[in-house]
């Protein structure tokens, strides 16, 4: 009876330490895996291939805020910078993301990485992803924000410039009915009217063209066009002009150059930037006026001997209702908008503007065209 209580006792015994040693076997293997989890990097299944596919930055972090994911956006946008997030903001929304649970969308303005000061606008989503990890998405809204500046400008610059013409007009017109009994006064306010009004409808006309050009990107119908043609019919218009403060315009030599695109808006750009030299010349000075081929280019050069702009404000005068001087501007009826048209109207023909310039000293404009392609003898030309 006792050694059967003893084989009994051994066996319950043998039982109990065979079932500690089977959970300590279970516990290891738990503790295994959760080790395993810790060093393993990888993401859950399909992550990997949509941070590779997103267009937009995106990033994985594990718990001890290591990417262990990165899109290629990610990196170039500077947020991703050996392995770490270079943003302390990014690292904090991450820890908000953990200990409620709750995704996370702000609008952050941030640097372009730890070696570029360059300050950029993005909006950020931040949520959990499983238990472990923070999946952030990111989306540089720089540009977007910098067009809604540049629209609420316009449409501000838009109100200020019409209201100047418009009172102006008015009060015209009221002292106009005033003067009804004084002749001179009458001539007097009328001219004034006149030049007023003028201005308002170059203001509308230049608002309308400039809308339609930014509208497009290319030319519908370009034709083949006599480049010493457009730069005489340019000229012709800002000849009375040009006598009336005995100013000279030089036209050079016969280039015989051509160009593909629209002769009604290539006319209009030089125009443009004929007259500006006109009205920002000195009585008495000369403008000139070229064209020479390089390399299958067409350059339109307008050079004058005026006031000349200042290096700060060489990269802001093909902005719209930028004047380098805005008393002169006005005394001359400028509106402002010349020269964003002339840089609109060279950019859909496939060119580019370039301006030198120096206080005292004068200033070149230079318009670069493709030049066109040689046209093929007709069978005229040819026999003859």
């Amino acid at each position: 009876m006792e050694s059967t209580w003893l084989v009994l006792v051994s066996l319950a015994l043998g039982l109990a330490v065979g079932a500690g040693f089977v959970t300590l076997l279970h516990v290891a293997e738990r503790h295994g895996r959760r080790a395993a989890e810790v060093v393993n990097p990888a993401v859950p299944d399909g992550i990997d291939q949509v941070l590779d596919a997103l267009e937009s930055a995106g990033a994985v972090l594990d718990p001890s805020n290591n990417v262990i994911k990165a899109s290629p956006a990610a990196v170039s946008m500077g947020l991703v910078w050996n392995q770490q997030l270079v943003h302390p903001e990014l690292l904090e929304l991450a820890g908000q993301v953990r200990r409620s649970g709750d995704a996370i969308s702000e609008s952050l303005i941030l640097s372009r990485g730890p070696f570029n000061d360059a300050s950029m606008r993005v909006r950020v989503r931040l949520a959990r992803l499983g238990t472990r990890y923070v999946l952030i998405l990111a989306e540089d809204r720089t540009e977007a924000f910098r067009l809604d500046e540049v629209r609420r400008d316009f449409v501000a610059n838009i109100s200020h410039e019409l209201k100047t013409p418009i009172a102006a007009v008015g009060l015209l017109a009221e002292a106009l009915g005033h003067a009804a009994d004084d002749p001179v006064q009458v001539r007097r306010f009328a001219n004034r009217l006149t030049t007023e009004s003028g201005r308002l409808t170059r203001l509308t006309q230049e608002i309308i063209e400039l809308s339609r050009l930014q509208a497009q990107d290319s030319l519908a119908e370009p034709e083949v066009l006599n480049v010493d043609d457009i730069v005489s019919a340019a000229v012709d218009q800002s000849r009375v002009v040009a006598d009336a403060d005995r100013i000279t315009i030089a036209v050079g030599k016969k280039s015989r150059a051509e160009v593909s695109g629209d002769e009604r808006l290539l006319v209009m750009a030089v125009h443009n930037l004929v007259a500006n030299a006109v009205h920002y010349s000195p009585e008495g000075s000369r403008v000139g006026v070229g064209v020479r081929r390089h390399d299958g280019v067409v350059e339109i050069t307008v050079t004058d001997q005026g006031v000349g702009i200042a290096e700060a404000d060489l990269e802001r005068i093909f902005e719209r209702f930028f004047r380098v001087d805005q008393a002169r501007s006005r005394h001359t009826g400028g509106t402002g908008l010349g020269l964003s048209i002339v840089k609109h109207i060279v950019q859909i023909h496939g060119g580019d503007i370039r301006v030198w310039s120096q206080p005292g000293s004068g200033s070149t404009f230079t318009i670069r065209l493709p030049e066109a392609p040689p046209t093929a003898p007709s069978a005229a030309e040819t026999s003859s």
